[in-house]
């Protein structure tokens, strides 16, 4: 079962170089196993908050919360679904079955208010030192009328495994700012994550 996600962090350079792809948001039944599964929600009404499975009973509780701007980083991003799915806290992935189409069992949706924010309650997942697995949150994007594409994986400031190479290959790609540093707020470790969309479907974060 974790083989199935090994390849996506094997190593630090593979967790670099997360792909962009597009698929059409209409998909009717004969493409739902192939379809991406930001589009799974199925009858939910997507709000600005969510909360991910089996939260309540997690020991690191965590909320990440932010805005997303449009490309010109001051105006908020209405409408805009962000998606996530992540390992367990022993880095292991819940695969589960509906539909004959095998699903993360820790993932949730957001659609972003009018101010472009979202908040996710979840917990920090764990580290599989076998697949040198990172603990990692990895967000699908979905602008209006646009196609989904993936963001790099949210990587949080104090995993083990987040060595200082890979902080310097992070530095030298411009994108250190994708690390999650959690604050203690009351009950939960608090994450401010912002992202800014770019025009060409591509992402800065900060």
């Amino acid at each position: 079962m974790k083989k199935i996600f090994s390849l996506l962090s094997l190593t630090c350079l593979t967790v670099f170089n997360m792909s962009i792809f597009a698929q059409d948001a209409t998909s009717t039944l004969d493409d739902y196993l192939d379809r991406n599964p930001i589009y799974d929600y199925q009858e939910l009404q997507l709000n600005s908050t969510d909360t991910i499975p089996d939260f309540e009973s997690k020991t690191t509780k965590i909320k990440v919360t932010g805005t997303i701007y449009q490309s010109d980083g001051v105006t908020p991003a209405k409408d805009v679904i962000l998606f996530i799915e992540q390992a367990d806290e022993t880095g292991d992935f819940d695969l589960r079955t509906s539909n004959d189409k095998r699903y993360v069992h820790h993932r949730g949706w957001v659609k972003t208010d009018a101010d472009g924010q979202y908040t996710f309650y979840t917990f920090v997942p764990g580290n599989d030192r076998r697949y040198n697995q990172l603990q990692q949150l990895f967000p699908v994007i979905k602008e209006p009328k646009k196609p989904e594409y993936e963001l790099a994986s949210f990587l949080f400031d104090d995993d083990p495994l987040l060595t200082k190479l890979c902080r310097k290959r992070m530095a030298k790609k411009g994108d250190p700012t994708r690390v999650l540093k959690l604050e203690k707020e009351g009950d939960l470790l608090v994450a401010h994550k912002n992202i800014v969309l770019n025009s060409d479907n591509t992402t800065a974060l900060n």
